[in-house]
């Protein structure tokens, strides 16, 4: 991919998530892990009609941060973690003008929190 799909991929996935609530459920589902969570169980954890929600996870899904698989009625929504490493690398390629030790410690910053939200 040159760069400026690179860069156009990226802003779509930015736009994507620069909504309060897209934010909050591809949090929700980062957390989720690959189980994921169906559909219903995420607009009920965000208290979010159905309807809206099916909104905000299609725009995460073409912003190719979101997965989805249809089970029977259900739709079973998990994080698209090559999507989201591929969009963390982008915003992170640049970093330090080749002094890699200024960016060194970045993942030390972050805590990871084993709670995950019901898969119901």
């Amino acid at each position: 991919m040159d760069d400026l799909s690179a860069q156009v991929w990226a802003v779509d996935a930015l736009a994507a998530l620069a909504h309060e609530t897209r934010l909050s459920v591809f949090r929700t589902l980062v957390k989720a892990g690959p189980d994921g969570m169906i559909a219903g169980a995420i607009a009920d954890h965000q208290g979010v009609p159905p309807s809206t929600m099916s909104h905000h996870l299609a725009t995460l899904e073409r912003a190719g941060l979101v997965q989805s698989e249809r089970e029977s009625r259900l739709i079973h929504y998990r994080a698209d973690f090559p999507g989201m490493r591929r969009l963390l690398t982008f915003l992170l390629q640049d970093c330090c003008q080749g002094a890699p030790e200024m960016c060194g410690d970045l993942l030390g910053d972050l805590t990871c929190n084993a709670a995950r939200p019901s898969n119901a």
